[in-house]
C-alpha cells in the first residue's frame, strides 16, 4: 500500500514508523528504494519523527551522484512501503535489527580508518622533515716547516680548500719557539659531510709549507 503522500504529515508518520526498526527502506544497505523515498520527501521530516530523521539524514550525506549509483532496480515510489508479507516483513524486523548495529560498527571503522590515514600522514610528514644539522667547531695546529716558511702563503693554501659543509674562521700566528710560528685557524664544519681525517690530509698535501697538522680543539656546537 506504500507510504502514501510523504508530503503530508500522514505519510510522513507511516515512514517513521516504517523505519523504527529498520535502517533503509528495503535491504540492508542504501539502494535506489532510498533514492527514490528520499526524493519524494522533498524536505526534511520534522524532529518528533525521529527514526525518519535518522534516515533522512543519512541518505542526505551522499551526493546526488552517488544516491544515483546506489544498486537495485528504480521503482515509483509507491512500489516501497508497508506491503510486505508478515513472514517477509519479520525476517527483514529481524536482520535490521542486527544492522542498526551493524552500521554503527561500520561507522566506527570507517571513523578509526580516518584516525589511522591521518597518524600515517602526520608520521610521513615528520619523517621527512629535516632535523637539525650536526655541526663541530675545530681548531688546527699547523705547524710550518721552519721559521723560514711564508706563513702568509700556508694560510692562503690551508683557505683554498673548499668542500660542502665546511666553513673557515679566524686564524692567528702563534709562537712555537727558535722564531718558528705555527698557524692555529679554527672552521666550522657538519659532521655527517666532513671529518678531521679529511682536514688533514687535505692540508698535509701542501708539503712545501705544512710539517703537520694537529687537531688543538673539537667542540659540538
Amino acid at each position: 500500500m506504500g507510504f502514501g503522500d510523504l508530503k503530508s504529515r500522514t505519510g510522513q508518520q507511516t515512514l517513521n514508523d516504517y523505519l523504527a526498526d529498520r535502517s533503509y527502506i528495503e535491504g540492508y544497505q542504501p539502494n535506489q528504494a532510498d533514492a527514490v523515498v528520499f526524493t519524494a520527501l522533498v524536505s526534511p521530516p520534522p524532529a518528533d519523527l525521529c527514526h525518519v530523521l535518522r534516515w533522512y539524514n543519512h541518505i542526505k550525506s551522499y551526493s546526488d551522484s552517488e544516491r544515483a549509483k546506489f544498486p537495485g532496480p528504480k521503482k515509483p515510489v509507491g512500489a516501497y512501503g508497508p506491503a510486505v508479507s508478515a513472514a517477509s516483513k519479520d525476517d527483514d524486523v529481524e536482520l535490521d535489527e542486527d544492522d542498526l548495529f551493524g552500521d554503527n560498527d561500520q561507522e566506527e571503522e570507517e571513523e578509526d580508518e580516518v584516525r589511522q590515514e591521518r597518524l600515517a600522514a602526520y608520521a610521513a610528514k615528520k619523517a621527512k622533515k629535516p632535523g637539525p644539522i650536526a655541526k663541530s667547531s675545530i681548531i688546527l695546529d699547523v705547524k710550518p716547516w721552519d721559521d723560514e716558511t711564508d706563513m702568509t702563503k700556508l694560510e692562503e693554501c690551508v683557505r683554498t680548500i673548499v668542500a660542502d659543509g665546511l666553513l673557515w674562521g679566524t686564524s692567528k700566528l702563534v709562537p712555537v719557539g727558535y722564531g718558528i710560528k705555527k698557524l692555529q685557524i679554527s672552521c666550522v664544519v657538519e659532521d655527517d659531510k666532513i671529518g678531521t681525517d679529511f682536514l688533514e690530509e687535505e692540508i698535509t698535501k701542501f708539503e712545501d709549507y705544512v710539517q703537520s697538522v694537529d687537531i688543538a680543539a673539537f667542540n659540538k656546537i
